[in-house]
């Protein structure tokens, strides 16, 4: 039997792959399209400042999506992969150009808390209102009399950072760490490192639901670790709110560095408690 002949095709220009998670992203806006919850952060969501050109608030929100998405380690990585396709990447977003890097940079940096709080709100909003499944089926742990509990986590943690020597001569600038906005000297919890960045966490346990992740240039170092704990159990309260189930029917685990028995004191809104005190 003849060999049936074989065409190779060579291009002196480089090529990309489409990336291996576009497929994702393409759903995913897809779906928030159709939500509303794009339109929801364009109208809601207003963060004035210079130097931004022609972005608004809501490119910036669809590069994080994407880079969360996309599962790669830096936002550099993620950039390197995304660039061959920016105009077909926002397209599915509705968008029209992708932001550069140093725009995004500089949007973070610039970012005011008012901005943080109206999108940790309007996504909380869109959690609650919008059900897993038809049924609204939240889970819950039911004793013998038949009532339902609701079981949370919260749980704050704490990560070092490791610091190298930098030289200080005379004909060297100052030196700057890129670490000094978000990290601080504080307890590092047994871990190596010279500075510290806190970070709480609160999930919805049966659901796997995550409704709060609380941090931010305020919380380096040993952080504000009960005020973050005060904003947990506000959305503990709104989410109950949301289910019509009184608060006092929340079981909230409390574990990492709130294992202290001095947060009993913050905890007031009627909820139980389970620790693992130190």
């Amino acid at each position: 039997m003849a060999d049936s002949p074989v065409s190779i095709q060579v291009l002196s220009r480089s090529k990309p792959s489409t990336p291996s998670w576009f497929g994702e992203a393409a759903v995913m806006a897809y779906y928030l399209r159709q939500v509303g919850v794009l339109a929801t952060i364009e109208e809601q969501v207003r963060f004035a400042q210079r130097r931004f050109g022609h972005y608004d608030v809501i490119d910036f929100v669809i590069v994080l999506l994407g880079y969360a998405i996309s599962g790669e380690h830096t936002l550099e990585a993620f950039y390197e992969r995304v660039q061959p396709f920016a105009v077909p990447f926002m397209a599915l977003f509705g968008r029209e150009r992708l932001p550069y890097r140093s725009t995004l940079s500089r949007f973070l940096a610039a970012l005011n808390q008012a901005a943080v709080e109206a999108l940790r709100t309007m996504f909380l909003e869109d959690l609650v209102v919008r059900p897993l499944e038809k049924e609204n089926k939240t889970g819950g742990l039911w004793d013998r009399q038949g009532t339902q509990w609701l079981i949370f986590d919260i749980d704050g943690t704490r990560q070092a950072a490791r610091q190298r020597a930098l030289p200080s001569t005379s004909d060297l600038p100052p030196a700057q760490r890129r670490l000094d906005d978000v990290c601080a000297p504080g307890y590092t919890g047994r871990k190596r490192g010279e500075t510290v960045r806190t970070r709480t966490t609160a999930l919805q346990a049966h659901t796997h639901q995550w409704f709060g992740t609380f941090s931010g240039a305020s919380r380096a170092g040993n952080g504000d670790y009960r005020g973050e704990l005060r904003q947990a159990m506000q959305a503990i309260s709104t989410y109950m709110k949301a289910q019509s189930l009184p608060i006092n029917r929340a079981v909230v685990r409390l574990d990492g560095q709130y294992g202290n028995g001095a947060i009993g004191q913050i905890v007031e809104t009627g909820d139980h408690t389970a620790q693992r005190i130190r």
